[in-house]
């Protein structure tokens, strides 16, 4: 049972390996905008059942437990917090940023749709709405085009985007931003680069503009900061240094009891 005990450690090292690695990209990503912060998720192995609960004993009685030994433990899955994060004022009056549920939609080069919680939007050579570097070609979806002599750009909480130029002050709309929401946000692929892909487990994407049938609100001037808590991530970072070294506590105990075995038996 020795043996058992360094091969069950073990699961329980690994699994806190795992877990160290999702809290270091957490702190790693408490400036990215948009960001969403991660969790382990674990669950327990297969039992080894030396006698089942509700046995007969050897008088006819029926054992009221059993004998069941664990095997360890491992990670059944990471899975993001969709809470909203905290929206920071800023000078560009391209930053929007989402109060409430909902993504923004992204043409990949590729053609793909991808979606967004970052609205750190610039314009390319064209006048094009795109999101991150203009230079890559993710622009917005659908495409808004801002004229290049605009002097002013409005983006209301429904998501309507106006302009001004200087041969007309009257406000001139370019288009509606359109927002996208999912039944399973937790489906989503993370690609990186704040970007997320729309998979089986996620569902099909329901568009909308900003404020309709259950979708946040677009609010200009400001983006969503990181919903990590640097505190509580510390805290969990702590706890689970403390568990890595339990578990090695006890592959070094088992080793010790195998070795007083061995020993009896020279």
């Amino acid at each position: 049972m020795s043996v058992q005990a360094l091969y069950t450690a073990a699961t329980g090292m690994n699994s806190m390996q795992t877990k160290l690695d999702v809290i270091a990209n957490n702190l790693a990503n408490t400036e990215t905008t948009g960001f969403k912060a991660d969790r382990a998720n674990f669950e327990d192995m297969f039992y080894h059942h030396e006698k089942y609960p509700g046995a007969q004993d050897s008088a006819g009685a029926l054992t009221p437990n059993g004998i069941e030994i664990g095997t360890g433990s491992r990670v059944q899955s990471t899975q993001s917090n969709f809470s909203q994060g905290s929206l920071q004022q800023t000078s560009n009056e391209l930053d929007v940023a989402i109060q409430g549920p909902g993504f923004f939609q992204v043409r990949d080069p590729s053609g793909t749709i991808v979606y967004s919680r970052a609205g750190n939007f610039s314009r390319n050579s064209n006048g094009q709405l795109a999101i991150g570097s203009a230079n890559i070609g993710r622009l917005l979806e659908p495409a808004i085009t801002i004229p290049v002599d605009a002097t002013a750009v409005s983006i209301s909480a429904e998501g309507v985007v106006y302009y001004r130029v200087p041969a007309n002050q009257t406000l001139q709309q370019a288009g509606t931003i359109q927002l996208a929401s999912f039944i399973n946000p937790q489906g989503l692929l993370k690609m990186g680069e704040n970007l997320y892909q729309e998979t089986d487990s996620s569902g099909t994407a329901q568009t909308g503009a900003p404020g309709a049938n259950g979708m946040g609100t677009t609010q200009q001037g400001s983006l969503e900061h990181s919903n990590v808590d640097p505190v509580s991530s510390l805290v969990d970072l702590i706890t689970t240094q403390r568990a890595f070294e339990m578990n090695s506590q006890t592959i070094k105990a088992g080793d010790q009891a195998m070795q007083t075995i061995t020993g009896l038996f020279r």
